[in-house]
């Protein structure tokens, strides 16, 4: 995880001693520090905040100074109010939190004064989410470090969002991410796969302040200073070990937990904003562009691409799968009402350059061979339909019924003829599904046992799967009750869900038989991968 927000700051910070409460000697940040800390905010505050939406009372940023005096205080008061902060992560006060302090409180007021605006919005759905991980709410302030609250910021090395997600790690945290949608900008998607993510590292390590950093560099690098550090587990003490950007991170959280809490004792002010203090979330199953809401409802377009900023086009592809819209609260009835016409408003003109028809099939180009035991039937698409459904109706893998298909990415459309192999044996019963409704084909999903699945051995303890050509490890455990693909990662002790190969006999523990998840050696390398870093294990 790269941030945005402290990225630049934490490259240009050198620690100048520290302890649980190191004295500060009233060093000033270097004019370079604070030069380069005021342009990263500047960008990521004005660039939507300010330039692109009207959601400001800027006037309240424009008075008059001259005579104001901006309060300062000794290390006993900095000392005294972070060990007041109700929290399981350690809020420790040396030198280098100090600097991030004073950024903070002194020279980016302004800017953190637009931040404090929107908490109203943001911080109820943070804190709603964290507290349903059982994670602590405390980790509400992390984005204001990762991306100064704006769900559009992208970093250097292309982290997204208002948590910061590189695209793989977004992926393996089920963010859907494509030409029209990016869930890293969505704050309620971004906030659950950020929960996850937290909750894995804190898993490893059973420290927030190591958990904080791994979300930073990633596991590896923490990995990697530990052991440069004779295996000590204290951040402080692993510190100079760490990359140079991490090394910030956490005094800078400790820093923005600090100023978010005790801005009024600073005389920093709050700037009011238009957010809705109120909204709702409906769920959208058709296609549908922000202008046919904006105009219809006579609501500001700004508005809505500020609340619903994951989409790129302002187009919510709802085809194969529901999508959803964030509303103020006063709005959400009469979308109901008025939805009809609201879906009928100028469609043409708004969805017709989105090109959402999906293209023909090129299965006309290439037939693959019917694998061993298998024969075809043909499933003609209908309203509703998608990849991944039919799959699970015919109990085959989502990569499976692409390949026969020749289709590369996940858009079908109304009237596409599919070819699907089924066991020879049971090839009527699949007819039957072109004449079957949608609510009797769903429910018949997984009613026929997969011929994949492998009987059990013979001391009744474990499945076997063979894996097939285009299997992946994720399809693989959809086909087994409460069975997850790091389950089977553990159980066969493999370090990489990529290496799996046609032939590979799988084990898979029954439900019934299930461990609880631990932690071990296998989930470090999962995370390794998701950050991109192949380093060190910790013994």
């Amino acid at each position: 995880m790269r941030t945005l927000f402290a990225i630049t700051i934490v490259l240009l910070f050198s620690v100048t001693g520290y302890s649980r409460t190191a004295s500060f000697t009233g060093q000033e940040i270097s004019d370079t520090i604070d030069l380069n800390f005021d342009r990263n905010l500047d960008s990521l505050l004005n660039l939507w905040f300010v330039r692109n939406a009207p959601l400001y009372s800027l006037g309240e940023l424009e008075r008059d100074t001259s005579d104001f005096e901006i309060p300062d205080f000794p290390d006993s008061v900095y000392i005294e109010r972070l060990s007041n902060i109700i929290s399981v992560i350690d809020m420790t006060y040396n030198g280098t939190v100090r600097n991030f302090i004073r950024v903070y409180t002194h020279n980016r007021r302004e800017q953190v004064e637009m931040m404090l605006g929107l908490t109203d919005y943001y911080f109820p759905v943070f804190e709603e989410i964290l507290d349903s991980y059982g994670l602590p709410h405390e980790l509400r302030y992390l984005p204001v470090v990762e991306s100064a609250l704006n769900p559009r910021a992208v970093s250097r090395m292309g982290a997204t969002g208002i948590w910061q997600f590189m695209f793989g790690t977004a992926r393996m945290y089920d963010l859907t991410m494509n030409s029209l949608v990016d869930e890293r900008r969505d704050p309620v998607a971004s906030t659950h796969a950020a929960a996850r993510y937290l909750k894995d590292l804190h898993g490893i390590y059973n420290d927030w302040t190591l958990a904080l950093a791994a979300y930073n560099c990633g596991p590896g690098n923490v990995n990697r200073a530990i052991r440069r550090a004779g295996g000590s587990r204290d951040y402080w003490e692993i510190y100079y070990y760490l990359p140079r950007e991490t090394r910030g991170y956490v005094p800078a959280f400790i820093a923005a937990t600090y100023a978010m809490t005790y801005y009024r004792e600073h005389k920093i002010v709050p700037v009011a904003t238009e957010f809705p203090l109120f909204s709702d979330t409906l769920m959208i199953n058709r296609e549908l562009h922000l202008m046919q809401i904006s105009e219809v409802m006579d609501i500001p377009v700004e508005l809505l691409r500020d609340m619903n900023p994951q989409y790129r086009q302002d187009i919510i592809p709802a085809r194969t799968r529901p999508y959803s819209l964030r509303l103020p609260v006063e709005y959400t009835t009469k979308f109901i009402d008025y939805q009809d016409t609201i879906f009928a408003h100028r469609a043409d003109h708004y969805l017709s350059q989105a090109n959402l028809t999906a293209a023909p099939s090129r299965s006309t180009r290439f037939s693959p061979s019917p694998p061993p035991g298998r024969s075809a039937v043909t499933y003609t698409v209908k309203q509703g339909d998608n990849l991944g459904f039919i799959a699970e109706w015919f109990n085959v893998g989502l990569s499976q019924l692409r390949n026969w298909n020749n289709i590369r990415g996940s858009i079908i459309r109304e009237g596409q003829r599919l070819t699907v192999y089924v066991p020879s044996n049971q090839t009527d019963y699949y007819n039957e599904f072109n004449n079957l409704s949608f609510a009797v084909k769903q429910s018949r999903k997984g009613s026929t046992p997969s011929v994949n699945q492998a009987p059990l051995n013979e001391s009744g303890d474990y499945l076997y799967y063979t894996v097939r050509q285009g299997d992946t490890l994720w399809e693989i455990a959809r086909q087994f009750p409460d069975v997850s693909d790091n389950d089977i990662l553990r159980l066969n002790q493999l370090g990489n869900a990529n290496r799996i190969f046609p032939g590979q006999k799988l084990k898979i523990k029954p439900a019934g038989l299930l461990s609880p998840p631990d932690i071990n050696r296998t989930n470090l390398r999962s995370l390794h991968r998701l950050c991109g870093d192949y380093g060190a294990l910790v013994s």
